[in-house]
């Protein structure tokens, strides 16, 4: 058993996937060749923006949001206290300071007044000056935007919105990707729309943004003349092969991925949901399931519950075991644990369980009578 199975979904994609590759081998068109252009105005559409800037990998891609934002040092930029390091590494790499914010356990997203407390925090303190929100839609589920813009508008802040787990999610049928002043996304092979590498992409209505996108993942080069570089950029491209084997997998994901990850998630509830606690989606809101995660009742339990399932053969991962705060890189913040209560809840009680659109409901069901055993 797979916790996320690209082999299966390649079985089923093979030919499609392997005539695009042969395609631009044939074409020897291997940076910004003529696959890269068709995914970026698919990806448009299917979001519902007006450009997608393609580059090479989800962490690039916020770089890059970050870079055109003109984010940099004695800046503020608040995300979410549970997620992967990108979200605030990329504000630090800037010269910037990530402020984080604890989550709402329901559904493992920011915490809307938790945020405006760490606002209103920074504006007291005075030594920064608060300039991006960046929401992080983690396991699948679009972040509360609800609350989250409005919080935003109040105190003049621009939202970056981080859809790397998010992509396929939509509140009310709006997508995500396409909340923030500026969005972005991840190709990562894990994540609900993978390549077989790493990629990742940006999302803007804005002109002038999509230019400068351009050229800043070219080196910061002119649109006239590539030796001709008007300010500091970094080399990401997503390449010609990534892209080929997107194209047909981007199909997939729209006409049934979806549809299949939400019919396992629903067998997993109808099996779970009176036995532990199980992932939320808000109303009106439509999760692509990049985890499927529970919580059980606390650290011991959980890993002695992940001990069992490996006995058995099923993989379960750990999303995520610590908050940023208490990463070293951060550890100079002198952040204390109880400003972050529900995240360190989550680091010790989250179990992520196999999931994908291939998963059969037999392995659902050995799965849950493996978990319902204890």
């Amino acid at each position: 058993m797979q916790f996320r199975d690209l082999k299966a979904q390649y079985q089923v994609l093979k030919p499609e996937i392997d005539a695009g590759i042969q395609a631009v081998i044939e074409s020897s068109a291997f940076i910004l060749g003529k696959a890269v252009m068709e995914l970026e105005e698919k990806l448009a559409a299917y979001i519902g923006c007006k450009h997608c800037i393609t580059c090479g990998n989800g962490t690039d891609a916020l770089q890059l949001a970050l870079m055109v934002l003109d984010i940099g040092s004695g800046d503020a930029v608040f995300t979410s206290d549970f997620t992967y390091f990108a979200s605030a590494g990329t504000s630090s790499i800037l010269g910037a300071t990530p402020i984080f914010v604890d989550i709402n356990l329901d559904t493992f997203n920011m915490d809307p007044a938790a945020l405006e407390v760490q606002i209103k925090r920074v504006l007291v303190d005075g030594k920064l000056t608060p300039k991006v929100i960046i929401p992080v839609d983690l396991f699948g589920q679009p972040a509360d935007y609800d609350r989250i813009l409005p919080i935003a508008k109040k105190y003049g802040l621009k939202v970056l919105e981080d859809g790397a787990q998010g992509f396929g999610g939509n509140i009310r049928g709006k997508m995500a990707c396409s909340f923030g002043d500026i969005s972005t996304t991840s190709f990562f092979p894990a994540k609900p729309l993978g390549c077989y590498g790493d990629g990742g992409a940006v999302f803007t209505d804005d002109d002038e943004i999509d230019a400068r996108l351009r050229s800043l993942r070219a080196q910061g080069k002119s649109s006239i003349d590539k030796y001709d570089n008007r300010e500091i950029g970094i080399n990401s491209r997503l390449d010609t092969l990534q892209a080929a084997i997107l194209l047909p997998k981007l199909k997939a994901f729209m006409e049934y991925e979806i549809d299949s990850v939400n019919r396992v998630a629903d067998w997993y509830m109808d099996r779970l949901r009176d036995y532990f606690v199980t992932p939320t989606v808000l109303d009106g809101f439509l999760s692509s399931w990049a985890q499927y995660t529970i919580l059980l009742d606390g650290k011991e339990a959980r890993d002695a519950m992940r001990s069992k399932l490996k006995d058995k053969g099923i993989p379960s991962m750990i999303y995520y075991p610590r908050g940023l705060h208490q990463q070293d890189a951060f550890k100079w913040m002198g952040l204390d644990n109880s400003m972050y209560p529900n995240t360190i809840e989550a680091t010790m009680r989250c179990l992520s369980l196999p999931m994908h659109p291939y998963l059969k409901e037999d392995e659902v069901n050995t799965i849950c009578e493996a978990l319902l055993e204890w």
